[in-house]
């Protein structure tokens, strides 16, 4: 299949995208390790811990938004970009590396931000977790035990956060940022292979000797 101009212009903004969300994923990591010196990861203590890092912390508010933004972020570039690679036709077995890490990649970005809506322990992250458990127990066969797994084995409390902050900060977290390495190193991988590929002359399309012309030949 020829590639275009447009193919790769699609392309080099995938991998560019990549490079973003590399950056956004460290970016996470940092300011996510510098507020887990100050959060407490309790029922009560963890909106506490988080007004004080938004009030009293130096520059505390700015790490948490720039955790929260940051988060957010790669989601919708994630998104973005599975988008730009299909409209640069990049799903054939060469590509096939990019595609499975750049789609557990977005996977992973939309646990991270669900794992984290009790994580500030405010009314609207509760309510939103108790019926989110609704749904996860509704599931056949594993629905009772993954609730389980996630509240501790009773009601939402400290036991619950604690959970979600191991399940955030030491599971999905490290797994997004390995996947956004390796994303980015199936693109780069691929954009190397192709600058070798190059252009084929098509022996078709070379020029004919007119008719009466000369050509030397080889005795």
């Amino acid at each position: 299949m020829q590639s275009t101009q447009f193919d790769k212009i699609m392309r080099r903004i995938a991998t560019i995208l990549s490079v973003v969300i590399v950056a956004l994923c460290l970016i996470y990591v940092s300011t996510g390790v510098l507020l887990s010196f100050y959060y407490e990861p309790t029922a009560g203590g963890a909106y506490n811990s988080l007004k004080m890092i938004n009030t009293q912390v130096p520059y505390g508010w700015l790490f948490w938004r720039a955790h929260e933004v940051a988060g957010n972020a790669v989601i919708a570039i994630a998104l973005i970009q599975i988008v730009v690679m299909f409209l640069g036709r990049q799903f054939r077995k060469s590509w096939l590396t990019a595609w499975v890490s750049g789609i557990l990649l977005t996977l992973s970005a939309i646990g991270l931000d669900w794992t984290a809506m009790i994580l500030d322990w405010t009314q609207e992250g509760y309510w939103r977790f108790n019926i989110e458990l609704g749904t996860i127990e509704a599931i056949p066969f594993i629905g009772g035990q993954l609730r389980d797994i996630l509240t501790g084995g009773g009601a939402i409390n400290t036991v619950t956060v604690e959970h979600l902050y191991t399940i955030h900060s030491y599971l999905i977290l490290v797994a997004t940022l390995i996947l956004a390495i390796v994303h980015l190193a199936a693109l780069l991988w691929q954009e190397w292979e192709m600058s070798q590929e190059g252009p084929r002359p098509e022996i078709d399309n070379l020029p004919q000797p007119s008719e009466g012309e000369f050509v030397p030949t080889q005795s």
